[in-house]
């Protein structure tokens, strides 16, 4: 079954519920900002080691727009081993830009106006 859109508000919820999120950026991107949480398993290696899900818990993918998990979306669901699934439409861009929390790595911090750059805003 192919994984479902939800919007960033929704994954927060989903999350604070219980859902798995589960970032699929690369550990480059990941370094530079992430989602406080959320499990990194980057889509290069996406067939390599399990993911840390409950029986029954859901998993929400994300990236930073949205169009790596979408293009990916039947590897997404087949990583998610019959567990609910879903896709967070947007990625962390669109979680940064509802106002939900991000933290930044150093190199972001060190970097001026880096957020601008990756958020616009």
């Amino acid at each position: 079954m192919m994984p479902k859109n939800v919007d960033a508000r929704t994954a927060a919820q989903m999350h604070e519920d219980g859902a798995l999120l589960v970032d699929i950026r690369e550990t480059g991107e990941l370094a530079r900002v992430r989602i406080p949480g959320a499990h990194h398993h980057a889509l290069s290696r996406l067939e390599s080691g399990e993911l840390p899900l409950g029986e029954g818990q859901a998993v929400v993918f994300f990236c930073a727009g949205g169009n790596r998990t979408a293009m990916n979306a039947s590897r997404l669901a087949a990583k998610a081993n019959g567990a609910p699934a879903y896709i967070m439409e947007g990625g962390i861009s669109s979680w940064h830009q509802s106002g939900l929390p991000v933290e930044m790595g150093k190199s972001a911090e060190q970097s001026a106006g880096i957020f601008s750059r990756l958020f616009g805003g």
